[in-house]
């Protein structure tokens, strides 16, 4: 069983930053994949960043890309998402996510989650 907590969520103007932190606790093998998603109001939960732990290989939104980096560190047991020049339009709450497996693109497939912080950008 793995423990995800997020945090670092919280009110920005746009073109600020934050860094969202997820804490894991369980068994976390070599080959796992960790990422975050986001889900505004009316909309579905999206993959936004993931790494997979087995190489380090990451994907990006194109949404995000050049803004958002996805890290890990493994002896904390911490995936972080460090999101610069935010907009609006990344207003969301932000999930973190693990799976055992190569990064499905679909929030479904994920079977660990954590419960959300939410990123709010005012222009």
């Amino acid at each position: 069983q793995v423990q995800l907590v997020e945090s670092g969520g919280g009110s920005v103007q746009a073109g600020g930053s934050l860094r969202l932190s997820c804490a894991a606790s369980g068994y976390i093998s070599s080959n796992y994949c960790m990422g975050w998603f986001r889900q505004a109001p009316g909309k579905e939960r999206g993959r936004v960043a993931t790494i997979y732990t087995g190489g380090g290989s990451t994907y990006y939104a194109d949404s995000v890309k050049g803004r958002f980096t996805i890290s890990q560190d493994n002896a904390k047991k911490t995936l972080y998402l460090q999101m610069n020049n935010l907009k609006a339009e990344d207003t969301a709450m932000y999930y973190c996510a693990a799976d055992p497996g190569r990064c499905p693109m679909l929030a479904a497939f994920y079977t660990y989650w954590g419960q959300g912080t939410q990123v709010t950008v005012s222009s």
